[in-house]
């Protein structure tokens, strides 16, 4: 047995083992509930008593292809992928024949993170991100050739869309007449700003400025700022460049996974944006967070290059007490890390118009966890990602601020980030002390450059886990936080060692590869998955995806809804009074599965914005 075997299997029996003693201690009421980092293993901090907060009563895994809510819970449909958005756009044409211009002018494919505005008590702006395309339903062929026409109608499914909805009754519906209905696409003008702006870096024939770019196109998950503006993530940009030449990956390029042969979603052949052989540049002008009047239909998308480039999945903010705005980031691929911004100047919630350009000067951050390999709880500490210190130097290959931005990824590792396995979402609890941050899966932990750590403790994770921090005396500018592991997904029907996951998990609520995540005003901590729905081997008993409820006092978790065949939960947001949550169904039918959601009979799938409401009116406030 290697050294690094004999680590791997003394940690999982050290899981094991305080899985075992935990369950113990829940038995005979040892563990008291809300226990964060009382010096014990999280396998025992971690309670899963019986909330109050969770008033319902929990749903089994399901197989079908339908959306099924907890019983006094009703879900209706939105919006769906191809809708018009405009009084002048054509209905969803589900042969696949419809044009770029008719896309442009619908709802995007594949919803994601989005946010809701209110406007008044029964009117409201929805901002919603639409990731990417399935080739096989966009189009009326298997897409796996595209002419020009058909590039042009995938670069208008990107991007975002922005509606208003109006209050019918006690659901919504979409007002195609709305002012500020608009769609961003691949092809929409933004400006860059912050410190790499002009850099020649992201300089293009096209672009001499360096300021002036096209479109935003992978958008995953978003934020939401106090002063009324969007964040949309840029994650995962690599699948929209290629080469129609030959094209020597760079080591730089290799990190962002840049690569030189033909993309999967083909513009290169069509658009030389996206070609690197002709305009190596354009990679480097993606990848970043964008901000988005959603008041404003014709104001210009902001690039804020301080936040960093790197695959974002969301921005979680919050106002820390001395007034700086703080984000919270991950960085959504194998072995990558979580950052932190501060802004430079402070906000003045009596002024917000004032504070518009916060996000432009600011401090990026990257997060070591500290502790032995079979520590799962401990300290942590931010590392600062400046130029000129920490070695990032002209000599370590950085020149300036503005390529340890460009080129966060490599900063990071440099200066010793904690790799994670994938950081997805990150959410701030409603009491500003305490972030959440689930990690989803990563089958390279334990490989090489990869080794096992605290937050990370299982090697060929498939089944993720959510980890939670504390800053210092809750200053979310301090230099350290306390961490622990929230939950350890897992399958305790066919494992009784690490991988049947913390205590919280049981035959009953198990899942994988938690992703989305958000609070509600009451502070229940939704969890929205985007893993295996197999139903089989190591995913036996889990079903299709799903979105759980977890009241983070008591560790308890229940399943409160379920998705349709080979769909992603994912986005989520409340209306202003609560009533209403809105969640996202993003491709269901993926790779061809047999799903016809959400219209049912034989019709094409198509991802979908769904309502949710108690059905006896309360609000999911209380």
């Amino acid at each position: 047995m290697t050294d690094h075997s004999a680590k791997t299997s003394k940690l999982e029996s050290l899981i094991s083992n305080a899985l075992s003693r935990r369950r113990f201690m829940q038995s005979v009421g040892l563990v008291g509930a809300g226990t964060f980092l009382a010096g014990m293993s999280i396998k025992r901090a971690i309670s899963a008593t019986q909330s109050n907060l969770l008033d319902f009563d929990a749903l089994p895994a399901n197989t079908s292809d339908k959306l099924i809510v907890a019983k006094g819970y009703r879900a209706d449909v939105l919006i769906s992928w191809g809708d018009p958005l405009f009084p002048d756009a054509p209905q969803f044409d589900p042969s696949g024949k419809g044009n770029a211009a008719a896309q442009a002018r619908q709802f995007g494919d594949n919803n994601d993170g989005m946010s809701c505005f209110p406007l008044t008590a029964d009117r409201a702006v929805m901002v919603v991100n639409n990731e990417y395309t399935n080739q096989e339903y966009l189009f009326d062929h298997d897409g796996t050739t595209l002419t020009a026409d058909d590039v042009a109608k995938s670069q208008a499914a990107h991007g975002v869309s922005i509606f208003e909805i109006v209050r019918q009754g006690e659901t919504w519906r979409v007002d195609q007449q709305g002012k500020l209905n608009r769609r961003i696409t691949a092809n929409t003008l933004m400006h860059m700003t912050g410190p790499a702006a002009g850099h020649h870096l992201l300089k293009t024939e096209a672009d001499p400025t360096a300021t002036q770019i096209l479109g935003t196109f992978n958008n995953c998950s978003n934020g939401k700022t106090p002063w009324g503006t969007y964040l949309t993530c840029e994650e995962n940009v690599n699948f929209n460049f290629g080469s129609t030449a030959p094209h020597e990956q760079s080591a730089l390029e290799k990190r962002y996974d840049i690569k030189g042969d033909k993309s999967y979603y083909q513009w290169e052949q069509h658009d030389p944006r996206f070609d690197l052989s002709k305009n190596p540049n354009e990679a480097n002008r993606f990848g970043w967070i964008v901000e988005i009047d959603p008041m404003n239909p014709d104001s210009i998308p902001l690039k804020r290059s301080a936040l960093g480039r790197f695959k974002h999945e969301n921005a979680a903010i919050t106002v820390n007490k001395d007034g700086h705005v703080v984000v919270y980031m991950g960085d959504d691929s194998r072995g990558e890390h979580i950052y932190r911004f501060i802004s430079k100047h402070t906000y003045d919630a009596t002024q917000p118009q004032k504070s518009r350009n916060l996000l432009d000067e600011g401090t990026l951050y990257v997060a070591r966890f500290n502790g032995e390999h079979d520590a799962l709880s401990g300290r942590g500490e931010w590392l600062e990602l400046t130029h000129g210190k920490n070695g990032l130097t002209t000599e370590a290959g950085f020149a300036d601020q503005a390529e340890v931005l460009i080129y966060a990824r490599q900063a990071a590792s440099i200066i010793g980030a904690t790799t994670m396995d994938r950081p997805e979402w990150i959410a701030v609890h409603p009491d500003q002390t305490t972030i959440y941050c689930t990690l989803t899966n990563n089958k390279e932990r334990g490989s090489e450059g990869q080794p096992i750590n605290g937050p990370n403790p299982l090697a060929d994770n498939r089944y993720g886990q959510i980890i939670r921090w504390r800053p210092l005396l809750n200053d979310h500018i301090a230099d350290e936080f306390e961490w622990d592991l929230y939950l350890l997904a897992g399958n305790p029907s066919i494992y009784d060692d690490a991988r049947a996951g913390s205590a919280n998990i049981t035959p009953d609520n198990m899942f994988n590869s938690p992703d989305g995540i958000g609070f509600d005003a009451a502070g229940r901590l939704w969890i929205l998955t985007d893993g295996k729905d197999s139903n089989e081997g190591k995913f036996a008993g889990m079903g299709n995806n799903q979105m759980l409820c977890s009241d983070p006092s008591t560790g308890e978790i229940k399943r409160f809804m379920t998705g349709p065949i080979a769909c992603e939960i994912t986005g989520l947001c409340f209306s202003d009074d609560n009533k209403t949550l809105f969640v996202g169904i993003q491709h269901p039918g993926e790779d061809n599965a047999s799903s016809h959601f959400p219209a049912g009979g034989d019709s094409k799938p198509r991802s979908s914005i769904m309502m949710i409401h108690r059905e006896d009116g309360r609000s999911f406030a209380e």
